[in-house]
């Protein structure tokens, strides 16, 4: 499948999380920026948690998030981790040849280009050590002005879309106004609806990581040598 007669790339978009819905939702998104050549087929883990909230849970996901990679690796070009710890990624890169990125890395990568100072505003404060990490593993720790969370309890404010768009977004004034970030990561595959709406409100690029990732990916695709 991944040589289809009309040469289309496929990348394959891993939810992490185990609502279909969400996937849905990254899956539209990430093909609204991929454009025409590249089809995006999302794939829901089955084992890990509705919403990713706490380690210990992005821990267990990475597992399944490999097994899934390592099942349809004969089937896509490219392979994007969609939750913002990246679970699985590691694993991914060590075991197979095709490109693969994640939301996380990618999205930070984004941030720091030009040597910007970057922040990321988010909804899940118990997963601040792992965000805290991924800076600090990709060379960028003297960019990252740190994490700031909304207001309210991860999974009530994705119920409630106003809601968490206005906890965000106090999240990224912090970022600007108290960290001196030039730049705001939103920290999350489940927040991407809300990382695109809030993009125009701000001076300071607000990043999306679920485009970064799409961007990154086709890179990686389109350098790779034609067999």
């Amino acid at each position: 499948m991944g040589q289809n007669s009309d040469r289309r790339a496929r990348i394959l978009l891993i939810n992490p999380n185990s609502l279909e819905a969400t996937t849905a939702m990254m899956v539209a998104i990430a093909a609204s920026v991929a454009g025409d050549g590249f089809d995006i087929v999302g794939v829901t883990a089955t084992r890990a948690a509705a919403m990713i909230v706490t380690p210990d849970a992005l821990d267990t996901a990475a597992p399944e998030v490999e097994e899934i990679a390592l099942a349809h690796q004969s089937s896509c070009d490219g392979i994007i981790v969609s939750a913002f710890g990246d679970p699985g990624l590691a694993g991914i890169k060590s075991a197979l040849k095709l490109p693969a990125v994640g939301i996380g890395e990618s999205s930070m990568l984004e941030a720091a280009e030009g040597g910007r100072r970057f922040g990321v505003a988010t909804t899940t404060p118990l997963l601040k050590a792992k965000i805290d990490a991924l800076p600090v593993a990709l060379g960028l720790r003297s960019h990252y002005t740190g994490t700031r969370f909304a207001d309210g309890e991860p999974q009530e404010l994705m119920r409630d879309p106003g809601r968490l768009r206005a906890a965000l977004a106090g999240a990224v004034e912090a970022c600007i106004a108290q960290d001196g970030a030039e730049a705001v990561i939103i920290g999350g595959g489940p927040l991407g609806e809300a990382a695109r709406e809030l993009q125009p409100i701000f001076t300071v690029p607000v990043i999306a990581p679920i485009p970064s990732a799409v961007m990154r990916i086709i890179r990686l695709i389109e350098a790779r040598p034609a067999n």
